[in-house]
């Protein structure tokens, strides 16, 4: 293999986990859900497409890119896991030709491709991709930097938080904000209960790694009005899995949350040791979510979804 560059298709029980996730580790690009632990835990199937190193004889883990699937009507398929937000091609100085190739190189036996890449694979797209819109917020700077960036009706809110006697809790019961989100996934009918265990194993694993982090703010009454899970790596803080409670939307408490959050970390370093780069909101696509999110002074990070249908031609009206 010394010397050569190619891209390689490997079956999950063939990948080297531990050089796979040093090349996410050293990825220019890397994220939470590219590490080996976080799709053992969150993908019901994944294989991978890798380019070695040719200059180094231990053939170290270039530029890599998971593939998460499932079976559906005898057909194998690519999607994308839950609370997987991006996946793609991982690596550093990835170039326009190499995400192409890295496309190109998806075994044919994936008859459909429905996944979203990372925002460094934004050039050399098949013609139907589009791009979706995340929101991160700079972290590097002081707190009083930025919340004087704030909207006003954010810092409004706040303020109300505090009026009101909430008052900010760490390290809440994961079960807690687990049972609140589950609430808002069944009204907009969406819960699954196989998500929600796959969530609480990966949580389990990156508390133990110092890698997730759990936040609540509590009412005068102490009812949890607002909570989320925070997930770590690579200098940024994912808001990864919010619970709100309804009692909560008219007293500030998910401003008030994630501007505590802000408060503890801005300029400082996170709780798995890395200096805070991004508070990662997830998104979002939705006009409003969108608003709020910039409201806090994040702005717009784009990547992109690829669909690809190779269904047989009496199958494709199952997903056009």
């Amino acid at each position: 293999m010394k010397g050569e560059s190619k891209i390689l298709y490997l079956r999950h029980q063939q990948i080297d986990k531990a050089k796979w996730d040093k090349c996410i580790d050293a990825a220019s690009n890397g994220l939470i859900y590219a590490y080996s632990f976080y799709l053992d835990c969150m993908a019901k199937n994944w294989d991978a497409l890798v380019m070695y190193d040719g200059s180094h004889s231990e053939n170290e883990y270039k530029w890599v890119m998971p593939l998460t699937w499932n079976k559906k009507y005898g057909f194998a398929y690519l999607y994308q896991p839950f609370l997987v937000a991006q996946t793609g091609i991982f690596g550093n100085n990835i170039t326009k030709e190499q995400v192409s190739n890295f496309i190109a190189n998806i075994p044919s036996s994936f008859r459909l491709i429905e996944i979203s890449l990372n925002k460094n694979n934004t050039e050399g797209l098949p013609a139907n991709s589009v791009l979706r819109n995340n929101y991160v917020l700079d972290l590097t700077k002081t707190y009083d930097h930025i919340y004087q960036h704030y909207r006003e009706n954010i810092q409004r809110n706040i303020k109300k938080s505090i009026q009101l006697g909430c008052t900010v809790q760490k390290d809440i019961a994961v079960e807690k904000i687990i049972a609140l989100a589950i609430q808002q996934m069944k009204l907009q009918g969406n819960s699954e209960d196989e998500n929600v265990n796959r969530f609480r194993t990966l949580y389990n694993l990156l508390q133990a790694k110092k890698m997730a982090a759990t936040y609540g703010i509590i009412s005068a009454q102490n009812e949890l009005l607002a909570s989320c899970v925070f997930f770590f790596s690579h200098g940024r803080a994912y808001y990864i899995l919010v619970g709100n409670h309804p009692n909560g939307k008219n007293s500030g408490a998910s401003p008030a949350l994630i501007d505590a959050f802000i408060k503890e970390f801005a300029g400082k370093n996170l709780p798995d040791g890395h200096p805070a780069k991004l508070l990662d909101f997830e998104g979002s696509d939705i006009p409003g979510l969108a608003h709020y999110y910039s409201s806090f002074g994040a702005v717009q990070e784009n990547y992109p979804a690829v669909k690809l249908n190779r269904l047989p031609f009496y199958l494709k009206w199952l997903k056009k």
